[in-house]
């Protein structure tokens, strides 16, 4: 297969951007849930949010992921909620099991993604992670950028200069998508991490991407705990 997909979570649900590497066309498409986002013409699936999680304390892929970043990004890297977190109903409850169990809460940036990443644990397996993997877009970006600082994302400046390492990556220019995005479903910043995790995917594919760590350690169910970039 010649295409490789990068997905990032959305106001909308998902946004898939799809590269078809043989003839060099992108394609955006949001889903409003995981199970309805067509997959099968993807070699490697690079999506930014977490998969595996620990049942106690933080991941080492996080870890050192943080440690890689400059310091002006490193929050950008935070903790996923921990597996019995999934089932609280809402923030302040995973907040009290949280520092019953560990003495560690969840932040409420963690917990606006925790719906999603439930939604991704319930449909990726053990079997699925050689397809389906962990991408950090702006490992991805600040690799490109030989690991030096980048203005915000969600800044116009940020986002020229994510665009210029796109472009320089292979990837045919998403600007065009942008402008056709419906705001209320996606903003520019998460095409562009779509974008990011498609590099990323290409890179994997092709077998010259890192991952973090080297020997991930597995969660309960199974899953490797690793971040790709």
């Amino acid at each position: 297969m010649n295409c490789v997909a990068g997905i990032d979570g959305c106001p909308g649900g998902w946004l898939k951007l799809e590269w078809d590497t043989a003839n060099q066309l992108i394609r955006k498409e949001i889903c409003p849930d995981w199970k309805s986002l067509p997959l099968g013409d993807s070699a490697i699936v690079a999506v930014d949010m977490p998969i595996g999680l620990n049942d106690r304390g933080s991941r080492l892929c996080d870890l050192e992921a943080r440690k890689k970043l400059p310091r002006s990004r490193k929050s950008s890297v935070f903790p996923p909620p921990r597996r019995y977190m999934l089932g609280c109903r809402n923030w302040d409850e995973a907040q009290a099991k949280g520092r019953k169990l560990e003495q560690c809460g969840l932040s409420k940036q963690a917990w606006n993604i925790t719906a999603k990443i439930r939604e991704l644990d319930r449909s990726v397996g053990p079997g699925s992670q050689d397809r389906i993997r962990e991408v950090h877009p702006e490992l991805v970006f600040h690799h490109l950028n030989s690991w030096a600082p980048l203005a915000s994302k969600k800044s116009p400046e940020g986002q020229n200069q994510r665009l210029k390492l796109l472009r320089a990556a292979g990837l045919p220019d998403p600007a065009p998508l942008i402008e056709s995005l419906n705001r209320r479903l996606a903003a520019p910043d998460d095409l562009i991490d779509a974008a990011a995790c498609a590099v990323a995917a290409q890179r994997i594919l092709k077998g010259y991407a890192t991952c973090l760590p080297a020997a991930p350690p597995l969660d309960s169910r199974g899953l490797r705990m690793e971040i790709w970039y």
